[in-house]
């Protein structure tokens, strides 16, 4: 990695700007119902606090509107990270103007200042220089950790660089050399499992992937669009008819470049979309009609299992099928495990996307992977080789 991370960089003594990404679920009693992403900044905020900084947190949660809804409030996760750094979290109730100048003016070395949702000002979203230039007021350096908006060109991650000297936190490092390393000089064989709903969400990942692996195996609802348009019957399952052509083109892109496409070859159907539905496993050319695919069957399995076996390098975006529902969550469950087993054997593992992390969770395998990225479309548009406005901003070495 050529950019600057946080070890390059004094901070005795210097206010410091962090960027994080705390944009964690709440239940309706406003409880954190899982702090992944606070606990993964703790390594890159101690570091700052050990060697003598000030630190100044903002974040965002959610999407909030032109009203300031108290839902999004940052002042939600002032107790647990007080907790989890083990000292008091100041609070600012907004992230620019008066108070949170006054508030930066006041900070003492090991203190920390947390301020309100930066989405509560549009300016954030527009990467406005004004505002930009607001946030990095008060603060000698910047350090950007929030890998999950690196994909956005936002003020508080693109703008603020222009202002004072910005650096990678270590999770943000971590992201960057996992998943751009692994990407630039990957170790064959090379597999990449891309599932979840929509062909349309992942084009560019599958279009990247088949330029550098050696297997890809595509499952989940999206794999229904490929069947398809091969002519099998698809039943009621989840299809997009507009996404034939290109499914068509991907297989030839595949075909020309000797990559193996694995599909499925068995399903596990249900006659409605419910928990409490009514199911069987069928070949994939057996799907009749009011019947929809759910789930890969126990032969699909065997086939991605085998697919992973000696692979070297693996890189997994979506689920296999409705994994929130338990009758069809095996097919997620046994890449889960065909996976941990390929990582066990030294293999390096990467598993990147919302919907692919709350599936991993699920099967309790998540320690067996090498490497659990933060970002839901960050991950997406770094697997797909675009430029990525955080990243870019970030000081040089």
């Amino acid at each position: 990695m050529n950019k600057k991370t946080i070890k390059d960089i004094d901070v005795n003594g210097k206010k410091v700007f962090v960027r994080v990404d705390y944009n964690v679920p709440f239940d309706d009693k406003m409880n954190i119902t899982n702090d992944t992403r606070m606990v993964r900044t703790l390594p890159t905020l101690n570091y700052l606090l050990d060697h003598g900084a000030a630190l100044v947190i903002a974040c965002h949660i959610g999407r909030p509107t032109e009203a300031r809804e108290d839902k999004f409030s940052t002042k939600y996760l002032v107790k647990h990270l007080s907790e989890l750094l083990g000292r008091d979290v100041k609070w600012a109730s907004d992230c620019v103007g008066a108070e949170a100048d006054a508030a930066k003016a006041a900070l003492k070395p090991g203190e920390v200042l947390l301020l309100e949702n930066l989405r509560y000002h549009k300016e954030e979203k527009k990467n406005d220089p004004e505002f930009a230039k607001q946030l990095a007021s008060g603060c000698d350096l910047a350090v950007d950790d929030a890998f999950g908006v690196s994909h956005r060109a936002h003020a508080s991650n693109a703008g603020v660089p222009k202002y004072i000297e910005t650096v990678a936190g270590f999770l943000m490092e971590k992201e960057i050399n996992y998943i751009g390393k692994t990407l630039e000089n990957p170790q064959h064989p090379f597999v990449a499992i891309i599932g979840g709903a929509k062909v349309s969400d992942k084009i560019g990942v599958i279009s990247n992937m088949i330029d550098k692996v050696d297997t890809i195996i595509i499952g989940g609802g999206m794999a229904h669009t490929f069947d398809a348009a091969k002519g099998l019957p698809i039943g009621d399952s989840l299809c997009e008819p507009d996404k034939y052509d290109l499914a068509r083109e991907l297989l030839k892109k595949a075909e020309d470049k000797g990559v193996k496409v694995v599909l499925p070859v068995d399903l596990v159907i249900a006659d409605k979309f419910a928990a409490d539905a009514n199911t069987k496993t069928v070949d994939v050319d057996k799907v009749p009609d009011g019947w929809q695919a759910l789930d890969s069957g126990e032969k699909t399995s065997e086939e991605y299992t085998k697919a992973l076996e000696g692979a070297k390098t693996v890189i997994w975006n979506g689920p296999m099928g409705v994994f929130e529902f338990d009758a069809f969550a095996k097919g997620t469950l046994a890449v889960a495990k065909a996976v941990a087993k390929a990582t066990e054997n030294g293999a390096i593992s990467i598993v990147g996307g919302g919907d692919s992390v709350a599936a991993l969770k699920k099967t309790g395998l998540t320690d067996k992977i090498s490497h659990v990225s933060t970002g839901g479309g960050a991950t997406l548009e770094f697997l797909e080789g675009k430029e990525m406005p955080g990243i870019a901003a970030l000081a040089d070495k």
